[in-house]
This record gives structure tokens, sequence and C-alpha cells, in this order.
């Protein structure tokens, strides 16, 4: 046990499984409920871990099933699932930096220019800080338009406002209407600052405050910034085209729109992907050539150190150029006049091989416990889940408890997972004093 709690970053999967037991013996309580009735175990652990987790599947009606105690304690939960693993990754970031040795320590200060060892206080502070502000802005502009564009008392107005800003920001997608913001889709007053709140929460803090302080030279930022900043436009611009193509004519979803209804349901619905969860179109109703856009756009994910999940975007573009520098021969890889270290290399192939065979075996069990459900569909709600996404095509409710209980375990393992494996194998790199002789076997 002494070995195992020498690094506190271990600690970090206990620490949110128990705020999820927690969040679900609250949500089990009568007064939680808008029946005043106890809630099943299975339906309350679902939706505390989606809540932690930051994923906004339900498998209840939200609006019409919790009361406000319920939903505030949604709301909670939410936000301590989003800034809890936000910090939880910043100070991962810097123990293994602690653990690389100082020539290491060195290199990694240098890049990111960002994380020093004595500031850990002031920068969980910004981190906070920059959350609150983002939250507060995307609150005051939904109060507003609440109050002012649709008749709510300044109450409710206030209260759907902080509700769905603490969602959006922390990419959490519950909402309090029974079509999600389906019906907001033409309002870009309601859209709008939920998606950018959705784009800066996901973008990750390390990446965000490089971004912000290096502007006017984009070509000194760190890797790990070029890939997410440059890969996130690279993932949004894809998305919009594809949602647009694929959705222009279909009736049901964007096909019902004027044009420049469709640009803003598209837009917005591209930002809440790739896990956002707000849904703007009904997502049950997408044409079949969309849902591999979508699976792919979630499966990515948003940036490191953030509140979206997937495998992240700089993991997926380090796997591009590992790729690219294959395919063209290279004996290494570089991004921006940068050699990517192998350790690099062979963390992002696990991390993603691990999380599509987690994938396979989620769809697998699924089908096997449901009927009457598409192979495709059903890749989809595990990958939402497994991604933090929380975009649903209605399977989630319709399974049995054992298939939302293997929901809350692809849930668990993909906002604490990557975390804890990508910190487990930096923490425990050695470095051997001989190597054996090389053989290159036959690939292919």
């Amino acid at each position: 046990m002494r070995r195992f709690l020498r690094h506190p970053v271990r600690l970090v999967p206990f620490g949110f499984l128990a705020v999820i037991l927690l969040g679900t013996g609250l949500l089990m309580l009568p007064w939680a409920t808008n029946e005043h009735r106890y809630t099943p175990f299975v339906t309350a652990l679902f939706t505390a871990t989606s809540a932690v987790s930051v994923t906004g599947m339900a498998v209840v009606d939200t609006p019409d099933y919790w009361n406000p105690f319920g939903l505030a304690m949604i709301t909670v939960l939410t936000q301590i699932g989003g800034i809890g693993i936000v910090t939880g990754a910043t100070l991962v970031i810097l123990l293994v930096a602690r653990q690389l040795g100082l020539r290491n320590r060195l290199l990694v200060q240098a890049e990111t220019q960002e994380f020093g060892f004595g500031d850990v206080r002031r920068l969980l502070l910004r981190i906070a800080a920059t959350a609150l502000v983002c939250e507060a802005v995307i609150t005051v502009i939904l109060t507003l338009r609440f109050h002012f564009g649709y008749d709510y008392s300044l109450g409710r107005a206030l209260w759907h406002g902080v509700f769905h800003a603490v969602q959006g920001f922390n990419n959490g997608g519950f909402a309090l209407y029974p079509d999600n913001l389906v019906g907001f889709a033409k309002d870009g007053w309601i859209t709008l600052p939920l998606a950018l709140g959705a784009i800066i929460g996901g973008l990750g803090f390390p990446a965000l405050f490089e971004a912000v302080r290096e502007w006017r030279q984009p070509s000194r930022w760190a890797v790990a910034t070029k890939l997410t900043v440059w890969g996130s436009i690279a993932l949004l611009l894809v998305g919009f085209l594809g949602l647009l193509l694929a959705e222009w004519t279909n009736p049901r979803t964007l096909g019902a729109y004027a044009w420049p209804d469709k640009l803003l349901a598209a837009f917005t619905q591209d930002a809440f992907i790739r896990t956002g969860g707000f849904n703007v179109v009904p997502t049950d109703a997408l044409d079949e050539e969309t849902y591999p856009l979508m699976i792919a756009l979630m499966f990515i994910g948003g940036g490191s150190a953030s509140t979206a999940g997937g495998i992240k975007v700089a993991t997926f573009f380090l796997l591009a150029f590992v790729i690219w520098a294959e395919i063209r021969g290279e004996p290494d890889v570089t991004i921006g006049r940068r050699r990517v270290a192998n350790a690099s290399q062979r963390q992002a192939i696990t991390l993603v091989l691990i999380s599509v065979v987690l994938l396979a075996i989620g769809t697998v069990t699924l089908i096997l416990m449901t009927e009457n459900t598409r192979a495709l569909q059903t890749l989809f709600e595990v990958t939402s889940a497994f991604t933090t996404t929380g975009l649903s095509v209605g399977i989630a409710p319709a399974l049995p408890e054992s298939g939302q209980l293997a929901l809350v375990v692809l849930m668990y393992i993909g906002r604490v997972g990557p975390l804890t494996l990508g910190s487990a194998i930096a923490l425990n790199t050695r470095r051997r004093l001989y190597r054996y002789p090389e053989e290159q076997p036959i690939v292919g």
C-alpha cells in the first residue's frame, strides 16, 4: 500500500469513485425526485457517474424526473467532475515532470514554459478563476436571453442560465428540456455561448494558457499546444462541413431549416460532438452516413487536461505524424522542428489500441444484451459513453440494468482511464544501462 500511495496520482480514480458513490446516495433520496420516491440504485448510479464524468447521458427524462434538489446535485457533481479532472490532470503533468530527472525536467519546463515547479497554487487558482469567469459570462448571456426573449421570470432565467452554463463549459450535456437544445437550434443567443464554452473547456488549460500568452507568435508554442489548437480548428472545420453535406437535405434535421439556420445548427452541433453532449438536432433522426463521422469526432475528443474526453486531439495528430514519418521512411518523427520522443509515440499507440479494444468489447456486449438495435447505433452509444460525450440515439434508457451498468463502467473508465494509464506509463518509465541486439520481424 505504501508503494501504491507513493504516487498520489493513483488515488485519482478512487477520488472520483468516492464522489460518484456519494452522488448516488444523494440522488437515491426521495426528495431528489419530482414524485418524492426513492430512485433505483442503478438509475442513481448511472446519473451520478454521467454527471461526475461530465458525460450527460441519461436513462430518465432529466427535467421530468429530478426536482430542483436533484438538478442541483447534478450541477454540483458536474462542476466537481469538470474542475476535478482538470486540476488532477494538471497535477499529473507536474508530478510526471518531477519524476523525469533534472535534464528532462528542464527540457519539459523549456517546452511548456507554463508549469513551473513552485507555482502549483497559482496555476490551480488560474484554472479555477478561468472556469468560473467563463461560466459567469455564459450565465449572464443566457439569463438575459431567457428573461427578455422567452419571458422567463428572473429567478427561473437565472437558474436555467447557471445550470446550462455549468453543463456547457464542463462539457456535461444535461439540459432542462426533454428534447435537450433542439428547441433552440435557431437561437444563436442560446446555442453559441454554450458552443464556445464547450470549445474553451474542451481545449485544455495548458494549451489555452500558452496560446493566449503567445498569441502573436504561434511558432513559439510547444508541440502539444500546436497539435491541440490547430488540430481542434481542423476538426471543427471537418465536422462542420461534414454535417452540412450529410444532413443538408434531411427533412428531420437540417433540411427543415433556412440556410442561415442550417449553418448555425451545423456549427453548434459540431462544437458539441467532441464531448460537449448537447444536441441541437435530433440524434436519432440523423442519416446513416452521419454516424461514422460523429463516432470518429467523439473518439478523438478534446485537448489534454481539459473537461473533454476521447483519446485527445494531440494523441490523434501525433499518430498521424508517426504514420506519415513511417510512410516516408523518416528515422524520426518531427513536428515544428522538434523531434518527438519515442516514449511519447509508444504511449499514444498504447492508449489508442486499448481504447479501440474497450469500444469493441462494449459494443459486442450491448449487442448481445439488446434486440432490434443496429450495430452502428450501438457503437455510437458505446463511443459516446466511453468518450464522455453524452449524445444518445435512445438506446441507454431501453437497456436492461446490466447494459446500463456496462455503460457506467465505460463512462468511468473513459473519464479516469486515460489519465491514470498515461501517468502510470510515464511514472513507470525507466532507463536500462544495456540494450539487446536489434532484430526486425516481418510486418504485414
